[in-house]
């Protein structure tokens, strides 16, 4: 598949590049951010390790993990970081994290339709699903306003911060999916 670069009106997904590292650690390094993630604040070298990791997994064939930095259009700064992978059975999950300074003005939602945009009118998968902390009610208000439902809870799904912790899980069917007015465009080898 050649690279993805995907653009909405106010972000772009692009594939991941070695410059990114300073700018994914002041997302994933940040205690704000991880709060409610599957993981604590990284370390460079961590960072580090996720950047080579989303670089060798756009080069496998067949490919089954997109690990995108979210910019807006026409910057290339790395504002974020959001992540389909392919299932069996034409599925995905997905997942993103944005840097506080992209908090409250809707990049959330903007962010999962992007993602939809390439599980459904890209890749033609028929079921995308997320999963949240108990806790992150903003995760819950953007993934329901992104046209997903609530799934249920898995119990004891991840162990983060030294105990067990559930997660609701949301997901979204192909015919549900609605591109939304000024949607995004999927740009192929950009």
């Amino acid at each position: 598949m050649t690279p993805v670069r995907l653009v909405s009106p106010r972000l772009a997904l692009r594939e991941v590049d070695p410059g990114d590292t300073d700018a994914l650690l002041a997302v994933y390094g940040n205690p704000d951010v991880t709060r409610h993630l599957s993981f604590e604040p990284r370390t460079v070298e961590q960072v580090q390790a996720i950047i080579d990791r989303s670089i060798a997994s756009a080069a496998e064939t067949p490919r089954t993990e997109y690990c995108l930095a979210i910019t807006h259009p026409g910057d290339q700064r790395l504002i974020g970081y959001a992540r389909l992978a392919t299932e069996p059975q034409q599925a995905a999950t997905i997942g993103f994290a944005l840097h506080p300074a992209g908090w409250g003005r809707g990049l959330g939602v903007e962010t999962v339709h992007l993602l939809c945009t390439l599980g459904f009118d890209v890749l033609g998968l028929h079921r995308i699903w997320a999963a949240r902390s108990p806790l992150n009610e903003a995760s819950a208000r953007t993934l329901l306003r992104a046209g997903m439902t609530e799934d249920g809870r898995i119990r004891d799904h991840v162990f983060v911060r030294g105990a067990w912790r559930d997660s609701i899980t949301y997901s979204i069917l192909e015919h549900e999916w609605t591109p939304p007015d000024g949607s995004a465009a999927y740009l192929a080898g950009t």
